[in-house]
């Protein structure tokens, strides 16, 4: 089985001089093509950070990441653009959506930007928006969706790429339990049905269940 991520000795630092914070020291974990992994810790113990490094969001630290094959710390920008346009779907805890496109422009969005037709992408929106339950959603604007259905539209554009994986930072973070089940149902679908390799950062033991495998960050350091 292929590997998507691995993050090998992996030390972060925030501050200077003597106000220094360091949130990653030595970490270690892998995510294998297929996997659903929750990555999991205390308040403050660097799962987001952690998460936004693997996604070239962040590009100081120490350590090695290989994601997707791809050395990112050897990239140069425009390479490590590609590669998160190319090959990374986000899902983050508020929705960035485009408040004056509807949902499936939203949907589309990335896609044309990278010179796809509209016309091109049908069949494939068709298929995301059934997965999604919002079929019927498809023209409305986001400002009249539920924050269950915003994230899902989230999840949706995500998708539509085709990415090797999807890193998703506290996506039921903003929702209310009912609304946070369904986004988990609907990452475990995408799981299990497309064999979509997903990394979740939670803090929720309910949310992490539905993964593969669970992830601890402690101290620093990962364990499982």
């Amino acid at each position: 089985m292929n590997t998507v991520i691995e993050v090998n000795n992996v030390s972060k630092t925030f501050g200077k001089n003597t106000n220094l914070n360091q949130v990653l020291n030595d970490a270690c974990m892998y995510v294998a093509e297929g996997e659903f992994v929750s990555l999991m810790g205390a308040s403050g113990s660097g799962k987001s950070t952690m998460l936004y490094l693997i996604g070239g969001l962040d590009r100081e630290f120490e350590g090695n990441i290989v994601l997707c094959g791809k050395d990112i710390g050897s990239l140069k920008d425009k390479e490590l653009s590609d590669l998160r346009l190319n090959k990374i779907g986000f899902v983050f805890q508020f929705y960035n959506l485009v408040m004056n496109l509807n949902v499936e422009d939203n949907i589309m969005l990335p896609e044309i930007m990278k010179g796809k037709k509209k016309a091109d992408l049908k069949s494939k929106l068709d298929e995301i928006l059934e997965i999604t339950g919002l079929s019927d959603k498809r023209k409305a604007m986001p400002a009249t969706l539920s924050g269950g259905q915003q994230q899902r539209v989230a999840i949706a554009r995500a998708v539509m790429g085709d990415p090797d994986v999807i890193l998703a930072d506290e996506p039921t973070g903003n929702l209310d339990s009912k609304s946070s089940e369904e986004i988990m149902e609907l990452f475990s679908r995408l799981n299990k049905e497309k064999g979509l390799t997903i990394l979740q950062v939670t803090h929720s033991e309910k949310c992490a269940s539905y993964g593969t495998r669970t992830i601890m960050l402690d101290n620093g350091k990962t364990v499982g």
